[in-house]
């Protein structure tokens, strides 16, 4: 990166920024007439009685003579602001330009941040410079050589066009020009500073914040939320203090700005005024003189305030770019460069006098020998700390070392390309990190290195297409399009697109996670693109519904929909509705406070009653919880009210008795109403929602269907018996019922049943390809720890590198699963190798060799039989050759 914005500016906008200044000049010859000609309409068109008036070899009568000047004065203040339309759209654009490639170039270089980087950066740091702080650099690009060349321009016009009327006048316009160019860069520097000290501060803060959301679990632990408010009070009473002294500064610098730029009137009316009674200038000169008086002020004050954000401006981009370029940035072509030519399979790994220093120049890795054949499986253990972890990055390539190399095949790891090695080793620590995006997106995230075809863009959005990747090399930003097919389904050894689900699907169930997979399938809707697979899911329903007709054990497990039955394991919002919404339009939990709704309820005589049904509901909620901490997992399980919302309805308990609710305010009568249209009959238990107002509901349900309006036709998609249901559940559509309260075991044995169905419709692989459309949120958010490293380990067996290098991968799941995915693992990679940093040592019995590494050092290697103790002399070298 350039080391200063005007060096910044000049490499990458200068054949714009010359437009900008050919465009500033032309802006100039319309500026200085139109300061000319009210002095020519008032002394020759109003002053002149006698005339002639003539204009441009035309001779005009008076009037005609004054609406000639009038409509040149007005055709050339049009043309100026046109000009300066022009100008300002222009300089926008090669601002936002500017902006584009600067933030580019940040996340570039922090893509190249070498790995122990992060460790001393903050990510709120690093999310503020790009995002925020860059804001200002961008805009101030754009005006770096149009303000002080349009404004200077505009400026040195009406002083030329002023000194041309008088020269006395000229000099009384400029006269306390001196007193400003001594007394603001003074000021300003002390608010740059101030302005450069608020920056830290908040750029701290930001570290704050970001630290606050990664220890949350530990400040509610802890009960340390007063502490962290008073820690981040403090912090924002220092801004605040910065920002008070800016403010000071600030405002007397407009003081003085305005204060002198009122002295200028007082000259020109006193001087001019002396001047015009003695004849020495006409009236028309000195009107003129004060209109230009007033038009420059503005060009004036724009060029203050550009010196003082340039000085602010230019020390926050060294900064940037100072917190963006930390020693041992790898080179830009490393990130994006073609995979470089290695043999396949590699036949050797050698490391040779690796050793590896931390920040501070610690050593952690001291003289590190190896030599081993390949394919091989070799196990590193050791104490924790020991160097085993750094032993694993260096081998992958994600470290670079002090001295030494480590070589595959005779090539440099980390002297590959980024790409290239990706292709050869796979690396994967004990801490999974997941992108936002679906399980799907996660898995194929490490075949994604380089477009492989080009995305089918339909005609009418071709134009559009062509000018985005036109303006993405303007800004110097990447031209690849993000909607291309980037999976390299070559690379994980798939050549038929048919065999992309089942090779997913493989590498699932290598990690243990297919059967997660397939449940959230399950819980999924079927994508509109899968459409075909509605009636086989309506086949495999019809199925169900027969085994569970067939067995009376079953039968009692599911309670079907049914359009003319209340469905008792369904609370009232369901039965109402019958139906799933589709958006946002009827939500479930808000249900009663929908206009429609409600009118159909007041229609079927049910608004009161159900607000009683609410009272007792309220009665129950208050007498059975009142005394129970809000932490208690009884809230979860079976309240219908939330914990700090218990006191408002005690206090409507104590306003109104059940047949006195008329003393309730309307507000509070809808929070009564609420309660009960989340019961669910067979599972509370609670006897208020008895046969009779089932038949209501019943009745209220068909006249929503029936009188629902045109305008929410499409926000319920309504259940039927013969129709898939779009908005419902891949499970909900095979059911067609709840699962029942009560019985035994019943979501096991309905999960089973299901399950065999599922598989004898042959929609298993399906529902699975569902599931990998589940958001897994950002970072992974929505699944489990063990769940994100199982899908971290799927997408490193999807790659089928030659090398797979794993630190502690397995440590996050149960013993029975670690040993499975173990085994799995090294089944799976039979005849390839593998490199696993063990933290339980009894676990390298499986591997060919063991090395031994503590304090920096490979103590011992070899057979894992014939593992020497730890306290051994160091081994200077482990060869272990095949």
């Amino acid at each position: 990166m350039e080391p200063s914005i005007f060096r910044f500016i000049l490499r990458y906008s200068w054949r714009q920024q010359l437009l900008i200044l050919g465009l500033t000049i032309l802006s100039f010859p319309p500026l200085y007439y139109s300061l000319e000609l009210p002095k020519l309409i008032i002394n020759r068109a109003l002053g002149n009685l006698d005339g002639p008036w003539e204009l441009f070899g035309w001779d005009l009568e008076r009037v005609q003579y004054l609406f000639a000047l009038c409509g040149l004065f007005l055709l050339l203040v049009l043309i100026g602001g046109l000009l300066k339309y022009i100008l300002n759209v222009y300089a926008g654009i090669v601002a936002e330009r500017m902006l584009r490639r600067l933030r580019y170039q940040l996340y570039e270089h922090v893509l190249r941040f070498p790995l122990p980087h992060f460790r001393k950066v903050s990510q709120g740091e690093l999310v503020q410079m790009i995002n925020a702080e860059t804001e200002a650099l961008g805009g101030f690009v754009g005006d770096a050589i149009a303000v002080p060349a349009f404004q200077g321009g505009t400026l040195l016009t009406i002083l030329a066009f002023m000194f041309m009327q008088d020269p006395t006048l000229g000099l009384a316009a400029i006269a306390l020009y001196p007193i400003q160019i001594y007394l603001i860069p003074k000021l300003q520097y002390q608010v740059n500073q101030l302005a450069k000290k608020r920056v830290r501060q908040v750029r701290y803060n930001a570290e704050r914040i970001s630290e606050t959301c990664a220890t949350i679990r530990e400040i509610h632990s802890h009960g340390t939320a007063r502490f962290e408010l008073a820690r981040f009070s403090d912090q924002l009473g220092t801004v605040f203090w910065i920002r008070f002294e800016i403010y000071k500064k600030k405002f007397m610098i407009k003081f003085l700005n305005n204060f002198i730029a009122q002295l200028g009137p007082f000259f020109f009316f006193s001087i001019g005024g002396w001047l015009v009674i003695h004849g020495d200038i006409t009236l028309g000169a000195l009107v003129a003189v004060v209109g230009a008086h007033k038009d420059l002020s503005a060009p004036w004050k724009e060029l203050l305030t550009y010196y003082q954000s340039m000085y602010d401006v230019r020390v926050k981009y060294e900064q940037t770019v100072a917190q963006f370029a930390p020693s041992g940035l790898l080179p830009a072509e490393r990130l994006t460069g073609e995979p470089t030519v290695v043999p396949a399979p590699p036949r050797r790994l050698r490391v040779a006098g690796v050793s590896l220093r931390d920040e501070a120049g610690e050593i952690l890795l001291d003289e590190i020998h190896l030599d081993l054949a390949l394919p091989t499986r070799l196990a590193l253990v050791g104490p924790a700390g020991g160097g085993r972890e750094e032993l694993s990055l260096l081998l992958a390539g994600l470290l670079e070392p002090a001295t030494g190399r480590v070589l595959v095949d005779d090539r440099a790891v980390h002297e590959l390309s980024e790409p290239g090695r990706a292709a050869l080793i796979a690396y994967l620590g004990g801490q999974a990190a997941l992108v936002a995006g679906t399980i799907r997106d996660n898995l194929l995230y490490g075949l994604k290195r380089r477009p492989i075809r080009p995305a089918e863009v339909p005609a009418a959005l071709r134009t559009a297409r062509a000018r985005n990747r036109r303006e993405a090399l303007a800004s110097g930003n990447s031209a690849d399009e993000i909607d291309a097919d980037w999976v390299d389904w070559e690379a994980a050894g798939v050549r038929d697109p048919a065999e992309r689900l089942p090779a997913m699907i493989r590498a699932l169930s290598i990690a243990r996670l297919v059967d997660d997979v397939y449940t959230l399938g399950l819980r999924g809707s079927l994508p509109a693109e899968r459409a075909d697979l509605a009636s086989r899911i309506l086949s495999a329903r019809r199925a169900i519904r027969e085994r569970l007709r067939s067995e009376e054990r079953l039968a009692r497990l599911v309670e079907p929909f049914d359009p003319e039955r209340y469905n008792t394991n369904a609370t009232l919002a369901e039965n109402l509705l019958f139906g799933r919404p589709v958006g946002s339009v009827f939500d479930l939990d808000q249900l009663s406070a929908h206009p429609f709704v409600r009118s159909i309820l007041a229609e079927t005589g049910l608004v009161e009653e159900l607000q009683t049904v609410g009272y007792r509901v309220a009665q129950t909620m208050v007498e059975l919880f009142a005394d129970l901490p809000p932490d208690h997992e009884y809230f979860r399980q079976f309240s219908f009210i939330a914990p700090e919302d218990l006191p408002e309805f005690k206090t409507i308990l104590g306003r109104a008795t059940i047949d006195r609710l008329d003393r309730l305010t309307k507000a509070e009568r809808d929070r009564l109403l609420e309660l009960p249209f989340k019961l669910v009959v067979a599972r509370h238990r609670l006897g208020l929602i008895d046969e009779r107002l089932q038949a209501r509901i019943l009745q209220a349900r068909r006249r929503f269907r029936e009188r629902l309006p045109a305008s929410l036709v499409g926000a319920v998609a309504f259940f039927d018996p013969e129709h898939y249901n779009p908005a419902a559940s891949v499970q909900e559509n095979i059911l067609f019922g709840k699962v029942a309260y009560g019985q035994a075991q019943a979501a096991q044995k309905v999960a089973a049943v299901l399950a065999a169905i599922v598989t004898e419709h042959g929609l298993k692989e399906a529902v699975i390809e569902i599931g990998l459309l589940a958001e897994c949120g950002i970072g992974g958010a929505r699944l489990s720890q063990p769940q994100r490293q199982k899908l971290a380990i799927a997408r490193e067996i999807l790659r089928r590198p030659p090398i797979l290098i794993l630190h502690e991968a397995t440590a996050l799941l149960d013993a029975g699963d670690r040993a499975a995915v173990r085994d799995a693992i090294l089944e799976e990679f039979r005849g390839r190798t593998v490199v696993w940093s063990l933290e339980d040592e009894t676990e390298a019995a499986r591997f060919e060799h063991v090395v031994v590494v503590e304090r920096g050092r490979i103590l011992t290697g070899g057979r894992h039989e014939k593992l020497a103790a730890p306290g051994d002399e160091p081994a200077a070298a482990v060869e272990a050759a095949s």
